[in-house]
This record gives structure tokens, C-alpha cells and sequence, in this order.
């Protein structure tokens, strides 16, 4: 269960004062609209909400203030609640799951009569996939864990108080006066840890899955300012805790050469992730992809491209991946992935005269949708302390603001090799 508690407003038992009567129309307006005292609440309400979808809607939607615009407020705070749902689920979605490729791949050296050897020196991208398969009977499993502390939405802060819901303006002779402006801070963390797994069904045929398991908390607060007194107006919290969406994949060595190859492959997510807890995007989607590879001496490049089908929106899909050997053991790494929605949520600003008041205006934030990209970058190394394990470590950097975004992920990493 999770407890939002909602602060009621209180009419002012003070009587206006008479000298509001010889003041000039705009600032009688003024008086009246925001004639509520700034005072504490005397009684406190509990709102019980059973998801996390519902903690947000409560955060965003709770309102006491009885003269605002009340249907335009619902419909703006709806849009923008939805929008910062689906900004965490299409963030969950697309935070790079590792890549299948094990970091240990083999082949068949049929001039050497059958030998089985290393078909690669590198150990592989973190998230970029390599054309390279695992080689027949043989696999791989791992473990990673991610930590996600989002703090901004479409380059507005969530976490310091600056993010505005509501701005309420009258015309006055010297410009427009702000007198009622509605924040609100929003914290939002993930984590998560897959558990994957990768099998060569053939000597160019890789099969393998991912199993996230994931922890979200959201905790906020909405406050009123009005004529610099604030008010709390809700508080929220709630975390929930389960499976996210399970992807399934499947890749095809189409052809290798010493030092490169071409691989097709596909990715399906499967809707096992609970959308109203924010856990899953509700949705199956599937990703076709061309990969393709070059290794040359120390230095390999992985590119791989594709484009997702159903989700939250489409996506057309691109990651690049430079692994350097610094030792047989240790590995630099730094990739870049990205990728362009057909359609998702882009916070936006809407103002309205506010109705039966001359010269009053209100500003709420809503969402409109249209089609959005993301870029990140992703910088570490993997080290091999013994026989087929390997330990790695990286952190990846969003670099555009589209969608709720974070400063910085930690990501941890131990796969372990298997096979004949």
C-alpha cells in the first residue's frame, strides 16, 4: 500500500479590510484571488493509493485551491503525470540491457582439423552488439546491477524545488505579477539486476534471454507559493518491487572473416513488467538488427543498428562500441547508443485567461506528443581474474534531455563462460 497525505486549504476567517475598495480594479483582482491565509492546515487527510501510477497522479493532481480553473488544472496535471509515467517505462525500456555476445567467443578451425579456439582476443562491448557468436555447446550467464537516480524531465529539474506546475500572472501597470505559483519535487530511483543468459546453438546461431528484477521508489512533494507563503498542499510515497520485461533474442552470423563479420538478430520484449507499478511498459515489442565488426590488431569496433516495433512508441535504434586490450586480461571500453521515437510524451507549457477575471492569467504544464531522440555514452573497462570469468564496470552519461533523464548510471557486471 502507499499512503499519500493531502493538506486541505482553509477559508480566511479575517474580514476583508475596507480599504481593498479604493484600490484600482487589477489590484482588487489580485486581493481576491489570493485572499487565503498562508497558515498551517488544522485537520490532516490520508489518501491510501495502491500503485505507483496512483502516486503520481495524486501528486500531480491534489489541489486546494478552490478558485483555480479546476477542469483545466485536472487535464494538464493528468497529461503531465501520464507524461513522467511513460517518460520512467520508455527509460526503463531503453536503458541498455548488456549485450548477448559472451565475452569469451569460439569457432571451429577446420584447417586445423576440427581445433577449437579463441575466435576473438576482445572481450567485448558492454551494450553494443558484436557479430561474433559464442560457438556451438557453449554459453555464457551473468549478473549485472544498475543503479538509475533520475532528476531531470525534458531539462527541468525534479529534485530542487524549481519545477513548476502551475503559475498564476496579473496585468499590472509596471508588467505582469506573479501571485500563486505551484512546485513540485519529485524523486525517482530504480534499481535493478538482470540475470542473462546467451547459448550457441549452432557455430553461428546464438539464442539467450534477460530477466530484470527491479525496485522503484518515488517519494515527492507539491507546494504552493503564494505571496511568498508556502503551503504543502500533498506528499507521497512508494516503492514497488518485481519482475520488469523480459527479453528474449536471437542472432544469425550471416558471414566472419579474420578480423570482422555481419550478424542479423532480433530482440523481443515481453510485457511481464507490472505497468501500474511502473515496472513494465505494458506492451511486447520486437527490435530487428544488423550487426557488424572489425578487429584489427588491439582495437575492435562494433556497430549495431535496429528498429523496435509496438513498446510505448517505435524507436529506431543505433549503438557504436570501441574496445581497446590493454592486457590479455583487461579491457578499455567506451560506446555511444542512441535512437529517435516515432511518437512520445514532450512536457510543454499551456496559458489560459483565467475565466469570469479580467486580466488574469494561468500557465500549466502539460504534454503534447511528437517525436524525440536520446543519446548517451558509456565508458569502462572488463577484467578477466581467472579462467572463463570476467568482472566489469562502467557508467553511463546521457547526454540529450529528452525524457526523464540522470546525471550519471553505475553499472556492475559478473558473466561467467561455460561449455565443451
Amino acid at each position: 500500500m502507499i499512503l499519500g497525505t493531502r493538506f486541505p486549504q482553509l477559508d480566511d476567517a479575517t474580514s476583508r479590510q475596507a480599504a481593498l475598495i479604493s484600490h484600482t480594479r487589477v489590484l482588487v483582482c489580485v486581493s481576491l484571488l489570493a485572499l487565503t491565509p498562508a497558515s498551517a492546515s488544522a485537520q490532516q487527510q490520508t489518501q491510501t493509493t495502491d500503485t505507483l501510477s496512483e502516486t503520481l497522479t495524486f501528486l500531480m493532481t491534489n489541489q486546494s485551491l478552490a478558485e483555480t480553473d479546476l477542469p483545466l488544472d485536472a487535464q494538464a496535471a493528468a497529461a503531465t503525470a501520464e507524461t513522467i509515467a511513460d517518460s520512467l517505462l520508455t527509460g526503463l525500456s531503453t536503458l541498455p540491457i548488456g549485450s548477448s555476445a559472451s565475452g569469451f567467443t569460439y569457432r571451429v578451425d577446420r584447417d586445423l582439423g576440427g581445433i577449437v579456439q579463441r575466435a576473438s582476443d576482445s572481450f567485448g562491448p558492454f551494450f553494443t552488439e558484436r557479430s561474433l557468436t559464442v560457438g556451438q555447446g557453449r554459453g555464457s550467464l551473468g549478473v549485472t546491477l544498475q543503479h538509475v537516480s533520475f532528476d531531470a524531465i525534458d531539462g527541468r529539474s525534479l529534485t530542487d524545488g524549481t519545477f513548476i506546475t502551475t503559475t498564476s500572472t496579473v496585468a499590472a501597470p509596471t508588467g505582469p505579477e506573479t501571485f500563486d505559483v505551484q512546485t513540485l519535487t519529485l524523486r525517482i530511483r530504480t534499481d535493478s539486476m538482470t540475470l542473462s543468459g546467451n547459448y550457441g546453438i549452432s557455430d553461428r546461431v546464438d539464442v539467450g534471454a534477460a530477466l530484470p528484477l527491479l525496485r522503484v521508489s518515488l517519494n515527492g512533494e507539491r507546494v504552493a507559493d503564494r505571496r511568498g507563503a508556502r503551503t504543502l498542499q500533498a506528499s507521497a510515497t512508494g516503492t514497488a518491487s518485481g519482475i520488469g520485461d523480459v527479453a528474449l533474442r536471437v542472432k544469425y552470423n550471416v558471414f566472419r572473416a579474420p578480423g570482422n563479420g555481419v550478424a542479423i538478430g532480433a530482440e523481443a520484449r515481453l510485457p511481464t513488467g507490472d505497468e501500474e507499478n511502473l515496472l513494465g511498459s505494458g506492451e511486447a515489442s520486437l527490435k530487428p538488427r544488423v550487426v557488424w565488426s572489425v578487429e584489427r590488431g588491439r582495437i575492435a569496433v562494433d556497430t549495431d543498428f535496429g528498429y523496435a516495433f509496438g513498446g510505448l512508441s517505435d524507436e529506431l535504434s543505433y549503438a557504436a562500441a570501441v574496445t581497446v586490450i590493454g592486457t590479455p586480461r583487461l579491457m578499455l571500453i567506451g560506446e555511444i547508443t542512441g535512437g529517435r521515437f516515432g511518437e512520445i510524451g514532450r512536457l510543454t507549457e499551456l496559458t489560459t485567461q483565467r475565466q469570469g477575471v479580467t486580466g488574469v492569467s494561468t500557465t500549466r504544464l502539460t504534454a503534447t506528443e511528437e517525436a524525440r531522440s536520446r543519446f548517451m555514452t558509456v565508458i569502462g573497462a572488463k577484467w578477466n581474474p581467472g579462467a572463463t570469468w570476467l568482472v566489469s564496470g562502467n557508467v553511463l552519461r546521457r547526454l540529450s534531455t529528452a525524457g526523464l533523464t540522470a546525471r550519471w548510471v553505475p553499472t556492475v557486471a559478473v558473466e561467467y563462460s561455460f561449455g565443451r
